[in-house]
């Protein structure tokens, strides 16, 4: 088992080009034993790329990847062994009811019989699937199949597992239940590494690494990414977020705006002067706002501002 300490995934300088895009670019990473690292970013930042060099099934142009101590571009089945690779159509038998998925993976993996069952239940149960276990797999709801997939996913105690986008489209429910079952794992001193679009998902992660055009912006704790934005946030409450963002997108001060459910997000170099100066020019311009007030920075102002300082986003 992976302790808390070692590196259980180390990316050094891993590059992979296809025609017209160089998809990874130089990209160097670790991730320890007992860690959920997150790589972010929109689609084509490269993040199903690097997924697939770490799992062995792409070799890089350039670089190295180690998984569990094995090299996997030297050595990519003895690296299987270790790790487990959820891609984002995972391959479940939709004929085959719940358990017999289960114990197709675990009879692909050698589990045996009685850790097969010990496993399942303890990860049916985290999965909210107990009940589920005679329904065929094509019966279940997407969020369903997403769980059940981790479940055969994690049947044979691997010390690294690879998620790519694992939460996309799934309810929230099951969005919970997955991310439940990560925390569990961690326990286990297991290393997991996942991708996702949902800027929000980082927040859950230890740390993350954000990714733009197949490059490296940042890589740290959620925490210590938002503690170095050297620049204000503000949050403007509006039944018209377009309106804000139209009347505000060029005022002095901004670098970014995002639109939120419920308004839109601002990036400023000086929260404190730019309210009252903002807040004015919607009156003029006699755009409704509830609240504009300063707020603590999250990992997408941090995001859309690295990347597109000037621009604008729907978010």
């Amino acid at each position: 088992m992976m302790g808390p300490l070692q590196s259980a995934i180390v990316a050094e300088r891993l590059t992979k080009s296809f025609p017209g895009v160089r998809a990874v670019d130089g990209l160097s990473f670790d991730v320890r034993g007992g860690e959920i690292f997150g790589l972010v970013g929109p689609d084509g930042a490269g993040k199903t790329t690097t997924l697939r060099m770490l799992a062995g099934i792409m070799t890089p142009d350039d670089g190295s990847a180690i998984i569990a101590g094995i090299d996997v571009v030297r050595d990519p089945e003895r690296a299987k062994h270790s790790l487990s690779y959820m891609p984002q159509r995972f391959g479940l038998y939709e004929d085959l009811t719940v358990d017999e998925n289960i114990r197709f993976y675990a009879d692909l993996f050698g589990v045996k019989r009685t850790e097969r069952d010990a496993r399942s239940n303890q990860l049916l149960q985290a999965a909210g699937m107990s009940e589920f276990r005679k329904r065929l797999a094509g019966k279940l709801s997407g969020g369903m199949k997403q769980k059940l997939g981790l479940v055969c996913a994690l049947i044979h105690r691997p010390k690294v597992i690879l998620l790519d986008e694992p939460t996309t489209g799934v309810d929230p429910v099951s969005r919970r239940d997955f991310w439940r079952i990560l925390y569990e794992l961690i326990a286990e001193g297991v290393a997991i590494l996942t991708s996702t679009a949902y800027l929000d998902e980082a927040e859950r992660c230890h740390r993350v690494a954000l990714l733009h055009q197949g490059k490296l912006l940042f890589c740290d704790t959620p925490a210590n990414l938002k503690a170095n934005m050297h620049k204000g946030v503000l949050s403007i409450a509006s039944q018209d977020p377009r309106g804000v963002r139209k009347q505000l997108e060029r005022a002095e001060g901004l670098t970014s705006i995002v639109l939120t459910g419920d308004g839109v997000h601002v990036v400023v170099d000086d929260a404190v002067r730019r309210i009252p100066e903002y807040e004015a020019i919607l009156t003029n311009a006699r755009i409704p706002f509830d609240s504009c007030q300063q707020v603590q920075p999250t990992i997408e102002d941090l995001f859309v501002d690295a990347v597109g300082s000037g621009g604008s986003s729907d978010g």
